[in-house]
């Protein structure tokens, strides 16, 4: 692609409340980490431009409300995404658990479906000491789901650079994938059909 050519991806990021989707989103747009929490009512946008396989990709990511009130708001959000974050909270073993059904929800929504729909699993929090849901167990289930798993700790900075990037590169393809199959599509001709002759 064109480094010149800029491509626009919107990505969300979904998880239970408390885990620290804000504080990641932060962390990778910003570079700070914020130690007051506050709740996420709705959704909060922030963008960031970053180059990738020689094209220039906005990214707007989504910042969603894990409350369980505003669930059904939040997931109008969802759609037109085209790649999600999956945060949990590795001190809590709820939030870990809730991983199946923000998965659903986010599914749920995508258009189209035909091409595989990009999610990264992000298990938030390693630098804090009660830890509760193990490496293994976490990789376990993305295993099973088919997606990768990045421990990561919005506050000390770590892997949160690679998670968001291997998400915006899986992106990017699936981006391209449905431009391709567009374009193919489009200019199909059918088999045995007789050209129009001019004049």
């Amino acid at each position: 692609m064109n480094p010149r050519k800029k491509v626009d991806l919107k990505l969300i990021i979904v998880g239970a409340l408390g885990v620290g989707k804000t504080s990641l989103l932060h962390q990778y747009v910003h570079k700070m980490f914020y130690e007051e929490y506050q709740t996420t009512l709705g959704a909060s946008i922030l963008s960031k431009t970053i180059t990738l396989n020689d094209t220039t990709l906005k990214l707007q990511i989504w910042d969603t409300g894990g409350q369980e009130r505003f669930r059904s708001m939040v997931s109008t959000f969802y759609k037109g995404s085209d790649g999600c974050i999956l945060a949990f909270d590795v001190t809590d073993l709820e939030s870990f658990e809730a991983l199946d059904i923000w998965r659903g929800d986010v599914l749920a929504k995508i258009v189209p479906t035909e091409l595989s729909y990009p999610m990264v699993v992000l298990g938030n929090k390693i630098d804090l000491e009660d830890r509760k849901v193990s490496q293994e167990v976490a990789r376990g289930w993305c295993r099973e789901n088919d997606m990768p798993y990045f421990e990561v700790s919005a506050k000390s900075d770590i892997n949160v650079v690679q998670a968001f990037e291997v998400l915006a590169a899986r992106a990017l393809a699936r981006y391209q994938g449905i431009l391709e199959n567009h374009l193919m599509d489009s200019i199909k001709l059918s088999p045995g059909q007789p050209r129009s002759r001019c004049c």
